[in-house]
């Protein structure tokens, strides 16, 4: 393993341990995974193992998958191995994803509702919602479907009775995203236990894209 190998597969370890120590994750749930090369999405990505607590992680506990699906590590990959898969398949956009069980985010996706343009960080995602995908058992390919279509011109998605799901051009925006993601959840559930909140018509929403366009978040693909 090449220095460079080591340090990329210890940044994925230093984000799950942040994720920990925010409170966003809890134990060894959720997982995180980022491509080897950035210029060069054929080479695959690495993904976090199952099963195996982020503070005794060790690069080499993370796993190597190919983009044909071939696993290699000393480790079983992650459950959600399929819809990581799935997502470096169809989107060149997302350099890393995060997906987490945080408990506001988690909580609307029982909920099975979208969160609408309460705050214009929405936009942050790239459009005026941040969407709930529909339900299906983890670690299947019907909730890979779920999830690639909730994700169409996003860069997150609830995932129904589950979690989160965060793409990123890199590591360090994919983990600032997804805390964003989650202090949305929270204000759409206080919003909504305190009255009826006003949601932020289309017009403006788009207004709010357009200046998001120069700061630097990168493209979201389809």
């Amino acid at each position: 393993m090449t220095e460079t190998e080591r340090s990329l597969r210890q940044a994925v370890i230093d984000t799950c341990i942040a994720l920990d120590a925010k409170g966003i994750n809890q134990g060894t749930s959720g997982n995180v995974s980022v491509r080897c090369q950035a210029a060069d999405p054929t080479t695959g990505f690495y993904l976090t193992p199952t099963s195996i607590p982020y503070a005794v992680m060790q690069p080499e506990d993370l796993v190597h998958v190919a983009l044909d699906g071939t696993v290699t590590g000393r480790a079983r990959p992650s459950s959600e191995l399929p819809f990581h898969l799935a997502i470096m398949r169809a989107r060149s956009d997302a350099q890393a994803i995060v997906h987490t069980h945080s408990t506001h985010a988690t909580a609307v996706s029982c909920l099975r509702q979208d969160i609408p343009a309460i705050h214009y960080l929405v936009a942050l995602f790239g459009g005026n919602s941040i969407r709930c995908a529909d339900y299906a058992t983890f670690g299947t390919e019907e909730l890979s479907a779920h999830v690639i279509k909730a994700l169409q011109r996003r860069r997150a998605a609830l995932m129904a009775n589950h979690g989160l799901i965060v793409l990123g051009k890199n590591l360090a925006q994919a983990l600032a995203f997804t805390v964003e993601a989650e202090q949305l959840a929270v204000l759409w559930l206080r919003a909504r236990a305190a009255g009826q909140p006003i949601i932020l018509p289309d017009d403006e929403m788009e207004r709010v894209l357009a200046k998001f366009a120069d700061y630097g978040y990168g493209p979201v693909e389809s």
